[in-house]
């Protein structure tokens, strides 16, 4: 005798019960609700000192709304991982207007990031500059499983201070550890129900890798699609990386 009930870690509710010889349709489980219908919803349990990955690159693929929530939202201290510190008051910008963020990991500040500008020259800010390509790495890791991982990168530089340093097949290679967030903030232009995502074009960049990486992966698209519509063959991001999404028409700052 088989038997389902619910399990209130979860959230998640398993009817059905008994056995059969024809197993189709044993189990029935109602999913999590992932769909959220405003970003203001959307992170509303953000609290003060989270650290936050922001997918995007050079204008596009920002999750520009989930961003305008945040700041709405007044929480403080935060830790921003992303690309660049904002377009004026576009992207991350807004959250450094607000001086809702003490410390940032970034591979180009940008010559348009005024007010992060203006913090790091006061020394109010934090800045841990990283390559753009380990950047990226340091995020696949974290998603991938990956503590650490040694590379080429930046030897005999300032990127190397205070790094371990390794010889490996005679070729110095410093250590480079995983990067990871409480919440990653994704654009993609569509979803559906379940939470599989399709980027469009260029938008794609660093959303995908930052998706695995967040404890609680927020995304923001175009577009919400019936579960089953969306081509197996074109899915980049699978429902298991994404907690929470909302319907949302893009934004752009540059």
């Amino acid at each position: 005798m088989l038997r389902f009930g619910k399990c209130d870690e979860s959230n998640e509710t398993v009817k059905g019960q008994g056995a059969s010889d024809d197993w189709s349709g044993l189990v029935i489980m109602a999913r999590k609700e992932k769909l959220f219908a405003t970003a203001d919803a959307a992170v509303a349990d953000i609290p003060d000192g989270a650290s936050v990955l922001l997918g995007g690159f050079g204008g596009a693929g920002f999750p520009n709304n989930l961003i305008q929530a945040l700041a709405r939202r007044g929480v403080r201290n935060l830790k921003i991982i992303s690309n660049n510190c904002g377009t004026g008051d576009g992207e991350a910008g807004i959250l450094f207007k607000n001086r809702q963020i003490r410390s940032v990991v970034a591979a180009f500040p940008g010559s348009s990031a005024k007010y992060f500008q203006e913090q790091y020259d006061a020394g109010e800010i934090e800045l841990e500059l990283v390559p753009q390509g380990i950047l990226c790495e340091r995020i696949r890791a974290f998603g991938a499983g990956i503590p650490a991982f040694y590379s080429p990168v930046g030897v005999g530089t300032e990127v190397a201070r205070d790094k371990e340093e390794r010889v490996i097949r005679g070729k110095r290679y410093i250590l480079e550890y995983a990067l990871g967030a409480d919440y990653a903030f994704v654009r993609a232009d569509r979803a559906d129900h379940l939470g599989n995502l399709v980027y469009r074009k260029t938008t794609r960049n660093f959303n995908p890798i930052m998706a695995t990486a967040g404890k609680t992966t927020l995304v923001e698209v175009e577009y919400l699609v019936p579960t089953g519509s969306l081509d197996p063959e074109i899915i980049v991001t699978p429902s298991i990386f994404v907690d929470r999404v909302v319907v949302a028409k893009g934004l752009r700052y540059a």
